[in-house]
């Protein structure tokens, strides 16, 4: 985060807790990533590999899970889903040291790998999955990653999906996924940029009647217009005031990936950060009455409080060659990452 941003909110906690469902894929970094000397271009990973790599990380979450201890799966997640994952398990083991007393072993099945042909570091795939959680129409799709020979396949993004806005992908002869180049120019938002487009987006105000524009970036929606348009409504009320600050996140295990899709467009699944201030006039009280936030909270709430949340989207890009240019949305997970009161 730039520094005047941090001069207008401070320092920040972390906290989590998902509050919308997601979809997922992959973008390589701008071209390929060549390092050991690697240049040809083979699959991410075999079949085998991605099998063992989803039930290593289902192993590892719920553990995690039922022990409400993040240290259990740290090398299994990363990423947007790291940040909104572990905080969740920081919070729930704050308040209930002995461990989930809700907890209910996850179970994915009928797995389906979309895997992709690159050169070079880092690489990941696609797992497409049944889940016992739910609806009983979805799909869990969960973007395996890691950054070298040395690493372990870790969770970065996890969506989900009903059965039928899965897309279908591009694929080669051999059932190789094609991935998407960050600083692709055939799409009409190239993926590296779709981060700072959405900030700006929701910073901006719109035509004002909660469906947006047909000029605008993003097509009318939950996540785009009609939250945008909630914001600007809660910015002032009486005795309290709110400012919001969205930034992109881009770099590492949060770069924007994704894979073509067969309409020569692409999946695309993103990261950005989103910062809410709240600011309360004198004499007038901010109650804080959820018990995870209390439990991740620094500082104390005396006139105002600022929440921090990660968020990944899921989205659906458009060729520049499509009539319609808007980028559409499938899904956002949310997770509030941090709380500070002052």
């Amino acid at each position: 985060m730039s520094r005047d941003r941090r001069d207008r909110f401070g320092r920040y906690g972390r906290f989590a807790m998902v509050t919308a469902s997601v979809a997922v894929l992959a973008v390589t970094a701008s071209g390929c990533v060549v390092v050991h000397g690697e240049r040809e271009i083979v699959p991410t990973a075999t079949r085998a590999e991605a099998a063992r790599a989803l039930k290593d990380f289902t192993t590892a979450y719920n553990e995690a899970d039922e022990e409400y201890d993040r240290s259990l799966d740290a090398d299994r997640v990363d990423g947007a889903l790291a940040d909104i994952d572990g905080a969740k398990l920081k919070a729930g083991g704050e308040n209930n040291p002995d461990g989930n007393p809700s907890h209910t072993p996850l179970r994915l099945s009928d797995a389906e790998f979309t895997i992709p042909e690159k050169a070079g570091w880092p690489r990941w795939f696609v797992a497409d999955t049944a889940a016992n959680k739910g609806s009983r129409n979805s799909r869990w799709l969960l973007v395996f990653t890691r950054a070298s020979a040395d690493d372990l396949w870790a969770v970065s993004y996890l969506t989900i999906l009903d059965a039928d806005a899965v897309p279908e992908f591009e694929t080669d002869e051999d059932g190789n996924a094609q991935p998407v180049p960050a600083d692709d120019e055939a799409l009409a938002i190239a993926p590296e940029e779709l981060g700072e487009a959405y900030a700006t987006y929701l910073g901006s105000t719109g035509d004002g009647d909660g469906e947006g524009s047909a000029g605008e970036a993003f097509a009318p929606g939950s996540h785009t217009s009609q939250w945008r348009t909630e914001r600007k409504k809660n910015e002032k009320r009486p005795g309290l005031a709110r400012q919001y600050i969205d930034e992109p996140l881009t770099k590492g295990a949060y770069a924007p990936v994704g894979l073509r899709t067969a309409d020569g467009g692409a999946l695309v699944f993103f990261a950005t950060r989103h910062f809410e201030k709240q600011t309360a006039a004198p004499g007038v009280d901010i109650p804080v009455t959820d018990v995870n936030v209390r439990a991740l909270m620094s500082g104390d709430v005396k006139s105002a409080l600022t929440l921090e949340h990660v968020s990944n989207q899921a989205v659906l890009d458009p060729p520049r060659t499509a009539s319609d240019q808007q980028v559409r949305f499938l899904s956002r997970v949310d997770g509030l990452t941090g709380a500070k009161g002052e």
